[in-house]
């Protein structure tokens, strides 16, 4: 212990990869389908070396860390936090105000009436509305706090305490109350309403014999008969022959000819077209238009693409599938396989609406593909090299205006921080990059690192510094701290299911969805997709999400002003 004690004080370094480490492993570990995910588990562990093995952390690493994850969720929800304050996201984004303010004004209340100190307080409001960056803007308002050093230090080493302890029941409590409590009180079958939702945005469960223009494609060869019906029509009527199938003729071998299909070329007996679109389409309308399918590998030998697309185009954001397949953008040829929004898949169904900042993924013909993605945004390709101008500068401004602006509060006055203006400089960068593809290119890939290392790092050095003060802090507040936490945890989550129903007439599913975004919570989303049976409800989670990300985070300094 000795040795291990004079390792890490020399390099503290070690202890922290150490404790990130073996916070994942145990927030991995799940009972009963309950885990505590990495970044709790980070702070659990971290608070537990930290108690045995003073370990010494340096505030500028926790700082530079930090700094770097707010960016990144900063950057990553941009798109979305400004596609929420416009049209029918309005609704979103009220419920999610709703929930948070909610949430700050019981964590408050349940301060005062536990006579908790602000790093009490703010560890309380982290862990049981499940936001640990909140940790961080709250650490940074106790350090600018006007006491002495040793009493900023056990105040900072309360918030790891507190979160910690909380985060338990927040976690469990919004995922049992989305998935089983919600559903009760609204008296809801959740698989019935869900296929009622995928119905209102035409997902069908069944695949088999749909003809649907979004989904994985076929790429066949047919030899026109002498007696087929499609002897003598031009390429363009032969893929309108079905309305709302696309079908598109991708190459022709006439002789010993490969020929480039061209919308006024006319398909003679004995030509062998290699078409593209779903499996039933061939085979009510091809094979009954006399052609005959054959194994013809030169004809079927053409360049295919697959990538996705991240959605900057006016002419796309804010329309429906169904509305992008009857415009005029040049999408001959391409199919859409799947949608993504801020990491999570949505539904690919006619109802679906595509907004700024979406990922879809398409396939088809290199040419075809490319020509489409041009029209809809910017290629995703994992060689994209970081914009570290926008990255640096946009912490430096961030940081540097946080500083300088101060906001009234009734009689309080206070100071948005570092922290919270990079949060907010993130987002400002992210949704610039969504309009401006060229400015601001940071790969998902580098996101997410700098959001899953970041934040774990940063709370493993918290959990660090704060194990001195764990044991001590347990007795002074513990089972108020625990009883204060449900209270918090549960006020918004009752609160946004009446609200979100009877007041923004939201769908019930979709608001179970949302309610887990407002909490930040994507396990209680997966609770409820996986008791639904359908991934409808990641609609509603992605409507709230952003606006949540950006509240929660903002209420660490918040609730210490309010409090100090």
């Amino acid at each position: 212990m000795t040795w291990l004690a004079s390792t890490f004080t020399k390099y503290p370094e070690i202890a922290v990869f150490l404790v990130v480490g073996v916070g994942y492993w145990v927030g991995a570990i799940k009972v009963m389908g309950f885990g505590l995910g990495p970044v709790t588990g980070s702070l659990l562990v971290g608070l537990l070396v930290g108690y045995v093995v003073p370990v010494p952390v340096s505030s500028t690493a926790k700082a530079v860390l930090f700094l770097l994850f707010l960016f990144a969720i900063g950057y990553s929800v941009g798109p979305q936090f400004f596609k929420a304050m416009k049209g029918d996201g309005l609704r979103w984004a009220l419920l999610a105000v709703v929930m948070n303010v909610t949430g700050l004004g019981a964590a408050y209340a349940v301060a005062r009436v536990l006579d908790l100190d602000p790093g009490l307080a703010a560890g309380l409001l982290s862990g049981a509305l499940t936001e640990s960056p909140a940790i961080g803007t709250a650490t940074e308002a106790i350090n600018s706090l006007p006491l002495p050093e040793a009493e900023r230090s056990r105040l900072v080493g309360h918030v790891a305490v507190a979160d910690a302890l909380c985060y338990v029941f927040g976690a469990f409590g919004v995922i049992v109350f989305c998935s089983a409590v919600g559903p009760k009180l609204l008296r809801l079958d959740l698989e019935r309403e869900a296929e009622a939702a995928e119905k209102d945005l035409g997902i069908e469960r069944d695949g088999a014999g749909v003809a649907s223009a979004w989904r994985p494609f076929e790429l066949r060869a047919y030899r026109v008969r002498e007696d087929g019906t499609l002897v003598g029509r031009s390429v363009a009527e032969i893929e309108s022959l079905v309305p709302g199938a696309r079908i598109f003729v991708e190459r022709i071998r006439r002789a010993d000819s490969i020929l480039e299909a061209e919308a006024g070329m006319t398909v003679a007996a004995g030509d062998v077209l290699a078409v593209s679109g779903r499996r039933e389409v061939f085979t009510d309308l091809i094979g009954r238009a006399g052609a005959t399918e054959v194994d013809d590998r030169e004809v079927l030998d053409v360049p295919v693409t697959a990538c996705g697309v991240f959605v900057t185009r006016a002419a796309i954001a804010g329309k429906t599938v169904a509305e992008i397949a009857r415009t005029d953008a040049p999408l001959r040829g391409v199919f859409l396989r799947g949608i993504t929004r801020g990491g999570h898949a949505l539904p690919v169904a006619p109802g679906t609406t595509i907004e700024r900042g979406d990922v879809v993924h398409l396939s088809g013909r290199t040419p075809a593909v490319l020509r489409a993605a041009e029209s809809i945004g910017e290629t995703v390709l994992p060689t994209d090299a970081t914009d570290f101008v926008a990255l640096g500068l946009g912490i430096v401004s961030g940081a540097i205006v946080g500083l300088l602006v101060v906001i009234p509060l009734g009689e309080l006055r206070i100071a948005m921080g570092t922290s919270v203006g990079t949060l907010l400089a993130g987002l400002v960068v992210g949704y610039v990059h969504s309009v401006r593809p060229w400015f601001g290119r940071i790969p998902s890939g580098a996101v997410a690192l700098m959001i899953a290392l970041g934040l774990a790092a940063f709370v493993a050095m918290i959990g660090l510094g704060a194990g001195p003060h764990f044991v001590s802090a347990l007795r002074e507040s513990g089972v108020g701290l625990f009883v204060g936490g449900i209270a918090v945890t549960l006020a918004p989550l009752f609160i946004g299911l009446y609200f979100g129903r009877y007041v923004l007439k939201v769908n019930p599913v979709l608001l179970l969805g949302g309610i887990a975004g407002a909490q930040t919570m994507t396990a209680a989303l997966a609770a409820v997709q996986e008791r639904s049976g359908s991934s409808v409800a990641v609609l509603g989670y992605s409507g709230t999400v952003a606006i949540a990300h950006i509240l929660l985070t903002t209420w660490g300094t918040v609730i210490v002003r309010l409090l100090a």
